[in-house]
């Protein structure tokens, strides 16, 4: 049985526990009371995380990832009642999830942390120890999206200068003084660059050929050299995932609190034993 998750202060503690557990059983207390039942739900544990289903429609109504689940702790007198905290990951919000089991909160609660204990190990194998070698190449992903833009602005300043000092000549020389240019090169002597076309391999009046512009590509999936961005997870072309940082940094940082596991006594006042 199923009485809810409410938010705590703290991702772990004794009394942080037992003070929502109390809470929620005055809760179900008082349900009862107005003739509404406790819903049952269905637990899958795995090196994913713990989900709760709905017993018939197998519907997920909560999935906590194991690296978000600090605290464990199961009755330890009538060995019903379990309860864990899990960081929301939406809200960012402690929450303590309490339950009813006949008899065996102490294994749930064994079941967790063993599962907590093969995901951290799993994480290290697959990807722990990579965090920082792929946090550097999210930074450099980044460095070179920044100079892609700027490349883009540098571009369009200079073509406004280009534009600029041709009308300003065109104004400033006499009529019938102007020298039309060849058409094969800009105000600078230089080959326009196209990226349509190859370069005019015609040398400029000093005689020397003008300087190879790089070509950029107009698809939105490349970089700055053309190339499709390097995605770490799937070792193949895609799109690098813009919080794979945080994503990691989470997670490190949730395996590296542990798990708590603790017995303890839940029923301290009347209310329980009527519940």
């Amino acid at each position: 049985q199923f009485l809810g998750s409410t938010e705590v202060e703290q991702p772990k503690g004794t009394e942080v526990v037992r003070d929502a557990v109390r809470k929620l059983k005055f809760a179900r207390h008082i349900k009862k009371s107005e003739g509404q039942k406790t819903p049952k739900v269905e637990l899958q544990i795995s090196i994913y995380g713990v989900k709760i289903l709905d017993p018939k429609t197998k519907e997920v109504q909560h999935n906590c990832q194991l690296h978000r689940i600090s605290f464990c702790a199961d009755d330890k007198t009538d060995k019903r009642i379990f309860t864990f905290i899990c960081k929301d990951s939406e809200s960012n919000k402690h929450l303590c999830y309490v339950f009813d089991s006949e008899k065996c909160a102490e294994e749930i609660t064994l079941t967790i942390g063993q599962a907590f204990d093969l995901a951290y190990r799993k994480f290290l194998e697959s990807g722990g120890k990579d965090v920082e070698t792929r946090k550097q190449i999210a930074g450099l992903q980044k460095r070179i999206q920044e100079l892609e833009t700027e490349n883009t602005e540098l571009k369009n300043k200079v073509q406004d200068l280009e534009n600029q000092l041709r009308i300003t000549q065109v104004h400033a020389s006499p009529a019938g003084s102007v020298t039309p240019k060849s058409p094969s090169t800009d105000i600078f002597d230089m080959v326009p660059f196209s990226p349509i076309s190859p370069q005019s391999s015609t040398p400029t009046r000093n005689g020397t050929q003008p300087p190879p512009v790089p070509s950029r590509s107009t698809e939105i999936k490349r970089d700055l050299f053309g190339a499709e961005p390097f995605d770490p997870f799937s070792c193949g072309a895609g799109e690098f995932p813009p919080d794979i940082q945080s994503k990691l940094d989470e997670m490190q940082e949730g395996f590296k609190m542990g798990l708590t596991l603790e017995g303890t006594v839940f029923c301290l006042d009347p209310l329980d034993s009527r519940c």
